[in-house]
């Protein structure tokens, strides 16, 4: 039996791929794919200010996916689990196939 406050593994999924569902989200881990950034360097490569760029962070590192660390002034996030570049890679191959099967179909229609 489930403790009274526990949260459902599907409750606790639910929320980490609603995290995931934001595009600038998926570009920040995009970025993080090649190590750690600054939130500086995120900012000026999501084009967002620094408000939003926060945020947006706050969110992955909630639900465990990123990492910060202080240097002086600045802050660096990472990747705390590299597993999230395996649903990334997957969401890729999923969405790959589908544009497949639809350019196929495309090509049906016009012959």
């Amino acid at each position: 039996m489930m403790p009274h406050n526990a949260r459902p593994v599907h409750e606790a999924k639910a929320v980490l791929f609603r995290v995931l569902g934001h595009p600038a989200r998926v570009r920040i881990l995009e970025i993080l794919a090649d190590g750690e950034q600054s939130v500086g360097a995120l900012q000026a490569a999501l084009g967002l200010d620094s408000s939003g760029t926060s945020q947006h962070l706050a969110a992955l590192r909630r639900v465990g996916v990123v990492e910060s660390r202080r240097a002086g002034t600045s802050v660096f996030y990472r990747v705390d689990d590299p597993r999230v570049f395996d649903l990334l890679s997957a969401g890729r191959d999923i969405i790959g196939r589908r544009l497949t099967t639809e350019q196929s179909m495309l090509v049906d229609l016009r012959n």
